[in-house]
Parts: C-alpha cells; sequence; structure tokens
C-alpha cells in the first residue's frame, strides 16, 4: 500500500510529494524545496524512513514545482521526468525566477516524457497518469485507482482550480480537463493538490464555484 507524506515548501508554499510502500522505494513528486533548510528536511525524511527514491515527477514544470529538482537529481542520481509540452515552462525557469527575484538552482534536463496511460512503477506500487492541460500546456495527474487518491498538481484545489492566465494556461481546457478527466474517477477519490489541504472529488463536484456550472 502506498504511504503519502506532503511537504509545504518555498516562498509559494507549494506542496511537495513523496509516495512510498513497503518495500521503502519511493518516488518525489513536484520537490519545491527552496533553500537549504528545506532541501534538508526532505532528505531527512527519506533517510528516516530509510526510503530509496528511484523516481522523480513532475506534474507540471511551473518554478514553484521544480525548484529542488536540481538538488534531488543530485543527490540521488535521478532525472526529472514530466510531459514534454511542459518543455518551454521548463525553459523558461530561470528566467522566471529572475522576474520573481528569486534565487533558483537550475534543473537538469528530462530523462523521460511521460503521457497518458503511462504507468510509474516503484516498489510494489504503480501510479497512472492522465493528461490534465490547462493551468500549463503539459499538466499531467498521477492516480492509484484502487487506494482511490491522485496526485493534481495545479489543476485542482480545495474550493477552486489552477490558474489559467499563465503562459500556456487556457480556462476552459482547464475546466475541460477537470470535467472529463478528474470528475469521472469518482467521489471517494482524494485529490492531492499542488497547494494547499486535501480535498475529495465529491466535495469539489458538489461545492466548488468553478465547476457548478
Amino acid at each position: 500500500m502506498i504511504q503519502i507524506h506532503s511537504f509545504a515548501f518555498g516562498p509559494f508554499q507549494e506542496n511537495t510529494y513523496v509516495l512510498f510502500d513497503e518495500t521503502k522505494e519511493c518516488v518525489v513528486i513536484d520537490p519545491g524545496c527552496y533553500d537549504n533548510r528545506e532541501r534538508a528536511e526532505l532528505a531527512a525524511f527519506i533517510e528516516n524512513k530509510q526510503l530509496k527514491p528511484v523516481r522523480l515527477l513532475n506534474t507540471h514544470c511551473h518554478l514553484d514545482h521544480i525548484f529542488g529538482n536540481g538538488f534531488v537529481c543530485e543527490k540521488y542520481n535521478l532525472k526529472p521526468e514530466f510531459n514534454s509540452l511542459d518543455q518551454r515552462i521548463f525553459d523558461a525557469y530561470l528566467a522566471t525566477a529572475d522576474l520573481y527575484n528569486l534565487n533558483a538552482e537550475p534543473s537538469p534536463q528530462a530523462g523521460n516524457f511521460l503521457n497518458e496511460g503511462d504507468v510509474v512503477k516503484f516498489g510494489n506500487s504503480q501510479l497512472e497518469i492522465v493528461f490534465t492541460p490547462g493551468h500549463s500546456p503539459g499538466s499531467i495527474t498521477f492516480y492509484e485507482k484502487d487506494q482511490k487518491f491522485m496526485i493534481a498538481g495545479d489543476v485542482l484545489f480545495y474550493g477552486s482550480i489552477g490558474r489559467s492566465d499563465l503562459p500556456g494556461g487556457h480556462h476552459d481546457t482547464l475546466i475541460q480537463s477537470i470535467k472529463e478527466k478528474l470528475l469521472p474517477m469518482g467521489d471517494e477519490f482524494k485529490v492531492y493538490s499542488g497547494h494547499g489541504s486535501v480535498t475529495t472529488i465529491g466535495f469539489e463536484r458538489l461545492n466548488n464555484p468553478f465547476l457548478l456550472y
């Protein structure tokens, strides 16, 4: 069974996730650790749990979700994996950080591109992928259908949705992704978002003001 641990990192309080199972293999999703203290916190958790990181996954490549890519790649000898349509967002990462007056560590290029229908395997576990653009061109969501949870990045939040006014974003596409890809998974699915608290598909279907039309 997959266990999920989250950290709220960086100036944007982005949710970084470590998923692991009984084998101690783990995946790191969207490492937003911005400074040495946050990087040490992530590494200490992995060490204390005696975990072995085997994949570094990005739901999308906005700067707050990849601040820690370089650290994780160097420490655990990994390469990031994301959807190829986010390559231009990735390429603008350092320039975007400069616009915000933020110090950013470079990230290695992708070691693998992920697409809808791909399966990410680690230990005795696996995550499936669904393509959910709109917040960014290549946003993807990782989900586990038996345990009924998803790591949705900035697509769907508790009571809200991701921004679509950033470069590469598109509001109608985002709403379509949520309604056609995420809501059909079922009301009981837990949604682990890129910011804020955990929610469920059922709650958002009934209460999210962006989905009530």
